[in-house]
């Protein structure tokens, strides 16, 4: 058992260490103790390690909040890049990156197991994004739109919502006015969260 992660296992080879595994991957791969594997076998395992790490890594990454496909292969990408780390002594070192096929199976997985869903990651980002604050829906869809996420997954998810831009202007304004005695100052904010000019100027009179 590994003193940094108790849900690893750490596997010796000739009393010397080789890698770790999880207490699911020991099982599913029906590692024991005193069965001899040639090299092939112990790389297979090294491999079915790296993608243990990797994808308890990712599965973090994803429950943080929900995330849009590319947000993960961005992720994952990220993880297959040479990093430098400091050793104990004090030397900098660099160390490989995880494989790239070993990040596509974890990506793979991570849509298997439904922890990357678009569809969902969507819905989220209209529920969630700035509901206090306002959004301008043009704002709200270039988001989506850059965080990679399909038109017309956008389009499903925003459909039949409540939401308009006159509402979320005039959220915006009751929350931001205090801040921005001189109204000329408070155009100048809304116009840079998107909102047009004459929209503006109407929310504004009415208000």
């Amino acid at each position: 058992m590994q003193a940094k992660n108790p849900d690893r296992v750490n596997i010796s080879v000739d009393g010397k260490y080789r890698l770790s595994l999880d207490f699911y991957q020991l099982a599913d791969l029906g590692v024991r103790v005193g069965v001899e594997y040639d090299e092939q076998a112990l790389r297979e395992l090294e491999t079915a390690s790296q993608f243990g790490k990797l994808y308890g890594r990712a599965l973090e990454y994803c429950l943080m909040r929900p995330h849009s496909a590319r947000e993960v292969r961005d992720y994952l990408y990220r993880k297959t890049l040479p990093r430098r780390y400091k050793s104990r002594t004090g030397e900098i070192k660099e160390a490989e990156g995880v494989a790239k096929h070993i990040a596509e199976d974890t990506f793979n997985r991570l849509v298997e197991r439904g922890y990357v869903n678009d569809e969902n990651f969507a819905r989220f980002w209209v529920e969630n994004r700035n509901q206090t604050k306002g959004t301008f829906l043009r704002k709200l869809r270039a988001e989506l739109r850059a965080k990679g996420v399909d038109s017309s997954i956008i389009e499903s998810a925003m459909s039949g919502g409540e939401r308009d831009d006159k509402t979320e202007l005039e959220k915006i304004i009751a929350k931001k006015q205090a801040r921005y005695p001189d109204q000329q100052k408070l155009m100048q904010y809304l116009s840079r969260q998107g909102f047009g000019y004459d929209d503006i100027k109407n929310a504004l009179t009415q208000d």
